[in-house]
């Protein structure tokens, strides 16, 4: 309180941390969810969460929760599905939402509707892979599409990557192992564990040296990257996001990094650099499993050195 008074009676002010926002989480608890805030405070900036962006082409109930428009899955159904892609954030609450959040990271976390894909797809997953949240899907199909249109900086990461990519027309794998088997290969697992248990290490090789994810990190291989995805990216043909780095996973190339060279920082990546920064950070006793701390933290402190600058 004296130090504050102080800077009032002098006429000064605090220097005040950056602000990065997340976009609004359906499960708040979940691990990377709580290790992306505490990468965000880790890298020198406060974490807020953002509430539930909604569109006015759609009924929700006081709650937020949609009236209609989801299946007892909690998909998001075609034609609700087909007003958003349609009007996007032109029509939601988005620029009261965003107002004054000068970066963005969009979370991992459960699959995404397929109806919300370029060329909407039937549900082909087992019932292994049936959670959604019909709900986050509106809210960050608005948000993704919002901050490309007004050039806001965004990280995506893992299911923030194939929302990026989806409302910028990707092609999409909805099950890594189902299509491992249609080509005939013996699936390894090496992008989610079969038990769902613990990330599975591997590297991404950077394909663009012309990248920003390149110039961020220095390297041409990001070494042992925590991996929980057991859907992808598989082609991004005729989409103004590019390729910046894959994995070659017996003997397909598996996207792994993703950008839009047009703007000033939009990145999605497929890999949890949040979940490495956490198990460091708390001490667990296989971090060294994972990427090194430089490694995990350095897209951090480049959305944050962006938006705010030095």
């Amino acid at each position: 309180m004296m130090i504050n008074t102080l800077f009032l009676l002098c006429g000064c002010t605090e220097k005040q941390k950056p602000v990065v926002a997340l976009s609004w989480h359906n499960n708040q608890k979940s691990y990377t969810f709580v290790a992306t805030l505490k990468t965000v405070k880790e890298a020198g900036a406060e974490p807020i969460i953002l509430d539930k962006v909604r569109s006015t082409d759609l009924e929700y109930d006081e709650e937020g929760n949609l009236l209609s428009g989801k299946d007892e899955k909690g998909m998001l159904e075609k034609d609700a599905a087909e007003l958003v892609k349609k009007y996007n954030w032109h029509h939601s609450n988005v620029e009261e939402i965003m107002k004054d959040v000068k970066c963005l990271i969009m979370t991992g976390g459960v699959d995404i509707s397929p109806y919300l894909y370029e060329n909407p797809e039937e549900w082909l997953v087992s019932e292994k892979d049936n959670e959604f949240s019909a709900e986050r899907d509106v809210s960050d199909y608005i948000l993704a599409k919002y901050c490309i249109d007004k050039d806001i900086p965004l990280l995506c990461i893992c299911r923030g990557m194939q929302v990026l990519s989806i409302v910028s027309g990707a092609k999409m794998i909805q099950d890594i192992p189902t299509w491992f088997e249609n080509q005939g290969i013996d699936y390894e697992y090496l992008h989610r564990e079969i038990d769902r248990k613990e990330f599975v290490p591997h590297d991404v090789t950077i394909t663009d040296k012309d990248s920003l994810i390149y110039k961020i990190n220095g390297s041409d291989v990001i070494t042992k990257v925590p991996s929980w995805h057991h859907q992808a990216v598989e082609s991004l043909e005729g989409s103004e996001l590019v390729v910046t780095g894959t994995t070659l996973t017996q003997g397909k190339q598996i996207v792994e990094t993703v950008e839009r060279k047009d703007r000033k920082f939009i990145i999605g990546v497929q890999y949890h650099p949040e979940a490495a920064i956490r198990k460091i950070v708390d001490k667990e006793d296989n971090a060294d499993d994972y990427m090194d701390y430089d490694s995990g933290m350095c897209l951090f402190k480049a959305l944050i050195k962006t938006a705010y600058g030095d």
